[in-house]
């Protein structure tokens, strides 16, 4: 898979609060209904650890292992050591065999986005027009694009499958 013809959407929100998780859970539901074969990159701006102490992955990444990565029939999972986080364009050629990749954040990346507003949370939008795909919100929005209930997730989804149609037809042959 050539990922440069992957379309990739953001779902981003000013601050944590908003519902993106919640959100993209029901949207990613329901893209799967349709048979799509998706990939989710969760942008942390906070160290994680996936792995568990006194585990063999994180015993042999203690010994000083630069990359670990697990296998077995059903998942697969690397885990690398970075100097500085990796952008997210490489985080994305990492990626193979989907159809369209979603990320919850990476609300400064070019790539087009689902803005998730929460009036209770939020008083202004952090997006522009040009960078949004569509807006959900508990607030309608008329910047020229899309704004849908944040719990229409048929409506979000509708405005999904239109992207990748259009990123699709786009893309060169």
């Amino acid at each position: 898979m050539n990922n440069q013809f992957t379309p990739v959407i953001s779902f981003v929100a000013k601050s944590s609060g908003s519902g993106k998780t919640t959100l993209l859970e029901k949207v990613i539901k329901r893209l799967k209904d349709e048979g799509i074969k998706i990939a989710v990159i969760k942008h942390d701006a906070h160290q994680f650890e996936i792995d568990k102490p006194g585990k063999d992955t994180w015993k042999l990444a203690q010994a000083g292992a630069d990359i670990v990565a697990i296998s077995s029939t059903e998942k697969v999972a690397i885990i690398e050591k970075v100097e500085e986080e990796k952008k997210l364009d490489e985080v994305i050629a990492m990626l193979s065999g989907v159809d369209l990749v979603l990320t919850e954040g990476f609300k400064r990346s070019d790539k087009p986005k689902i803005e998730v507003f929460r009036s209770e949370v939020h008083k202004e939008l952090l997006c522009s027009a040009k960078e949004l795909v569509a807006i959900a919100s508990d607030v309608e929005w008329n910047i020229g694009v899309p704004c849908y209930d944040i719990n229409d997730v048929e409506g979000i989804v509708k405005e999904v499958l239109q992207y990748m149609k259009n990123f699709s037809a786009a893309k060169p042959v």
